[in-house]
């Protein structure tokens, strides 16, 4: 099976970027509501419908949700390539939707998606809200999940660039976790069955994003969604979509998103599950926090009257404006910076630091300056 193709083949042209709300993914469910998948099961804070769709007739049962956290969209790009990879008359797609009934919540945070936060509008992190249930999405995610009764939870979530595999200096690009039942971090069948399956997407991502793939921490919280569902008995996976290099808008991790998708599923109705030692899993690089947007390195300052040469780095923020997200560079912090790498990095070679303000670069000030006054950096960037 040539993963590449399939997801070309498949990729939902109509929505790409951070910014995924309901008025972009209606007009792909209502194209995909071939035969009443779709329903409104609930609403958010601020009135707007949470939608599910189900497909499939198989025993498997198969529950994912994406964007808990409003702005984290690309593991719902990556669930609606899915689906239209389910829709198809593909042989594969036949084979899946004979194994497997697929229960889909493409956004359980709309007012988070539409005001691009994490949390929901009466800003909750829906999940720490996994035993007090005090949000309407919160109990729509659970009753769903007591009516479906799921084999396999899939919880999708985004994480920031911050994120290496390990110290290894290359970016966390997907990351996975089969979360915790208990404070001792036991592993018990069911949690064994969610490590496997990641051991096995593992396997194949490594074909092509070789160690960048991580293993996020395992640390157990009952008001976490995935270790409630993991207690409750039910084996549950988290996905981290991460940073691949350049891709902001995160169109290539979306592929390695479809590609897990794919390859789970595909280990699972071909029984090529096994028992594998959990060593497999424990040697997936655990996710660290090591990066830096912008690392400047080898950089005169004047520090308090005295010019030394140090490091500095900055990071992007994403600022909503009229729909769209832009990434605008401030400096987050000066020093040795010993073990952190940057996604862009610039070796100054000793060359004087300078900016509007002054000779010395200030935390959360823009990342506009110039290096011995002839190189110039815009938002982070040598201005050509």
């Amino acid at each position: 099976m040539n993963l590449e193709e399939l997801f070309i083949r498949y990729k939902e042209q109509t929505i790409e970027g951070r910014y995924l709300t309901l008025d972009n993914i209606k007009p792909v469910l209502d194209k995909l509501n071939t035969n009443n998948q779709l329903k409104i099961i609930g609403e958010s804070v601020l009135g707007k419908p949470i939608y599910s769709y189900e497909i499939g007739a198989g025993n498997i049962r198969i529950y994912l949700w994406s964007q808990m956290h409003g702005n984290e969209s690309t593991t719902t790009k990556a669930l609606f390539d899915f689906l239209n990879l389910l829709n198809s008359k593909d042989d594969f797609a036949k084979k899946l939707l004979a194994t497997f009934t697929f229960y889909c919540i493409p956004i359980l945070n709309p007012d988070g998606a539409s005001l691009y936060t994490r949390a929901n509008a009466k800003n909750i992190d829906l999940n720490r809200d996994s035993q007090d249930l005090t949000q309407p999405e919160s109990k729509v995610l659970r009753e769903a999940f007591e009516n479906f009764k799921p084999d396999y939870c899939f919880n999708l979530h985004d994480q920031r660039t911050i994120f290496g595999a390990g110290d290894t200096g290359k970016p966390a690009t997907v990351s996975f976790l089969a979360p915790s039942y208990n404070e001792e971090r036991e592993i018990n069948e069911n949690r064994l069955k969610a490590i496997n399956l990641i051991v096995a997407m593992n396997n194949e991502l490594q074909k092509y994003i070789p160690g960048q793939v991580g293993r996020f921490d395992d640390s157990f919280n009952i008001n976490c969604i995935g270790d409630t569902f993991q207690f409750l008995g039910v084996p549950t996976i988290l996905f981290e979509a991460g940073h691949y290099n350049d891709d902001y808008p995160r169109e290539i991790t979306r592929k390695y998103i479809f590609f897990s998708f794919v390859t789970a599923f595909k280990a699972l109705f071909e029984n090529d599950i096994v028992n594998i030692e959990i060593v497999d899993y424990l040697n997936i690089s655990q996710n660290k926090v090591v990066f830096y947007d912008f690392m400047y390195k080898n950089i005169k300052i004047n520090y308090d009257g005295i010019e030394i040469i140090t490091n500095f780095v900055a990071q992007y923020k994403e600022e909503l404006i009229e729909d769209e997200i832009h990434f605008r560079a401030y400096i987050a912090e000066v020093g040795e910076l010993e073990n952190y790498f940057g996604h862009y990095e610039y070796d100054g070679k000793g060359a004087a630091y300078s900016d509007e303000n002054g000779d010395f670069p200030r935390v959360n000030q823009k990342a506009d300056f110039y290096l011995d006054k002839n190189i110039k950096f815009v938002n982070g960037l040598i201005k050509r």
